[in-house]
């Protein structure tokens, strides 16, 4: 069967960019015969595009405020029929049904005016039902028909149109297919979505955050070089259905580098995570999931030197997070350090910031617009044959619901250090303990099978910087013996959520050294 021209066009979008322009090029250099609904009829003959109303096509008016017009068999027996069906082409002449060769359609905006806070019978009433039906009766029967759902297509269809004597190739009418089937299984998951949440599903509030079933709205942003090793093949999709996309990584600004890998994406969402969850100026520094450097400052220059300084080695060929717009001082600190840095992101970069780093052509640099709440959204791990849906995790504790169990009570200074040093624990995977000094980490452990080589290591990092400094500890302490690590170090006062059955060891141990132990009554794993 060889390609159909294209002499009948049925358009109908919400979203207008564009069409009067494609419309009248079907028209004026193909012939075709322009049939259209409601607004997109009024803004077609605006714009001199001849168009033929829709109520001409089905001989029956548009009713219930627009609810019903395209759902008639003189559109869908136009769009279904077989062209190589002898019956199909009989059935469709006895019944006066011409050929629609060409479908323009785009959705109504249910997602926007959800997003826009409009009330329950709003919504219901964008939700789509002859739009959809359109592209699916045009999808199913590509061989015949051409669907265009996206605006940004108009061109490269015309294009081909004018290579091919005024038609669309199949493989073209597939592509188009494949994305109209994509298109309408995001937009019913939208609004499943939608209604799931409305209609407080099952018995509480939970089953509202996590119903019975769940779709994922993802669309590939780009193929990745490799995956987190160069024999594996990666991508990534950006979610459609991310409720906090405003200043998120996904929809970040990259300026300048290389495109990012897999592992780069990975540290920068680590990195980006950890560093919302300070309310001062902050530098965050991650090398392999880890944060190798936290520091909060009033200034931000001195914030990144203080990261630095925690971990220089570990430092080199890391990425970094900051909270507040990099300026030229804070390259200008970077460069004095002579830091390979893989990617850094921020809320917005200094044009000089920008300059500066052009010489750098490698590096990555990547501006958020802003800086979204810590947590407030559910995040999805995979496990082999499903997905893991939880709550994100957010240091939201308040300091007044604290105990103290022990015989010293921390002064004001250590228990604003311990809240800093809570909030760094929370990013280092588990067992994890941070030591903390003026708002900074001087000694990170984390990622091991047991707490107290945790503590080694963080001891060990710290040195002779543990003196007077403070610890944190993501969950209690089995035994005494991580809390003995800090103390012999000089860790004058540690926090932790408690709840062990040794608890009264691991007091009376804080009691024996003269440290002050504050539980939280939660515990941040990050497995």
């Amino acid at each position: 069967m060889s390609d159909p021209q294209i002499k009948r066009v049925l358009v109908s979008v919400t979203d207008k960019t564009g069409v009067a322009e494609f419309a009248r090029a079907l028209a004026d250099e193909f012939g075709a015969e322009i049939i259209s609904t409601g607004g997109t009829a009024r803004a077609l003959k605006e714009a001199g595009v001849p168009v033929t109303p829709i109520d001409d096509v089905t001989q029956f008016p548009e009713m219930m405020d627009g609810r019903v017009k395209t759902l008639h068999p003189r559109v869908h027996g136009g769009l279904l029929a077989k062209r190589d069906n002898p019956d199909h082409m009989a059935q469709a002449a006895e019944h006066g049904i011409q050929m629609i060769d060409m479908v323009v359609v785009n959705l109504y905006a249910f997602e926007k005016t959800v997003d826009a806070g409009a009330d329950f019978g709003t919504c219901i009433e964008n939700i789509d039902i002859g739009g959809p039906s359109m592209l699916r009766s045009a999808a199913k029967n590509f061989e015949s028909v051409a669907v265009v759902t996206r605006p940004e297509t108009y061109d490269d269809i015309l294009a081909e149109m004018r290579a091919n004597g005024g038609a669309t190739t199949r493989k073209t009418r597939a592509r188009l297919a494949l994305d109209v089937f994509r298109t309408t299984a995001a937009y019913d998951g939208a609004i499943a979505a939608w209604m799931g949440a409305q209609l407080d599903e099952g018995d509480g509030a939970a089953d509202a955050t996590f119903p019975e079933s769940r779709a994922l709205r993802l669309t590939k942003v780009q193929d990745l070089r490799y995956g987190e090793n160069p024999h594996q093949t990666a991508a990534f999709y950006r979610r459609d259905d991310y409720g906090h996309a405003a200043h998120s990584l996904a929809h970040a600004h990259q300026h300048q580098g290389k495109e990012l890998s897999y592992n780069n994406y990975l540290d920068l969402d680590a990195a980006w995570t950890a560093v919302r969850e300070f309310d001062g100026p902050a530098c965050v520094i991650v090398k392999h999931l880890t944060p190798c450097g936290v520091c909060q400052d009033d200034d931000l220059v001195a914030a990144y030197q203080r990261a630095h300084a925690c971990d220089p080695v570990s430092a080199y060929g890391g990425v970094m997070a900051f909270n507040r717009p990099v300026t030229s001082d804070v390259v200008v600190a970077i460069f004095d350090n002579k830091q390979f840095v893989e990617a850094i992101i921020a809320p917005e970069f200094a044009g000089d910031a920008l300059d500066m780093y052009k010489a750098k052509k490698n590096a990555r640099l990547l501006s958020t617009g802003g800086v979204n709440p810590a947590g407030g959204e559910v995040e999805y791990r995979a496990v082999e044959g499903g997905l893991l849906v939880q709550d994100s995790d957010a240091v939201a504790e308040d300091p007044a619901t604290f105990t103290v169990p022990t015989k010293r009570q921390p002064s004001p200074e250590e228990l604003e250090e311990l809240l800093f040093a809570w909030k760094v624990c929370k990013s280092i995977k588990s067992n994890a303990i941070a030591i903390t000094k003026n708002r900074a980490t001087i000694g990170v452990g984390g990622g091991q099978p047991n707490r107290v080589n945790s503590a080694r290591i963080a001891v060990e990092q710290a040195g002779e910087e543990a003196k007077g400094a403070v610890a944190a500890s993501d969950a209690f302490f089995p035994f005494r013996d991580g809390l003995d690590a800090l103390a012999a170090a000089g860790v004058t006062a540690v926090i932790e959520p408690g709840g062990s059955i040794r608890d009264e060891e691991v007091i009376a141990a804080a009691d024996e050294q003269g440290i002050a132990l504050v539980f939280t009554g939660h515990r941040h794993f990050r497995h």
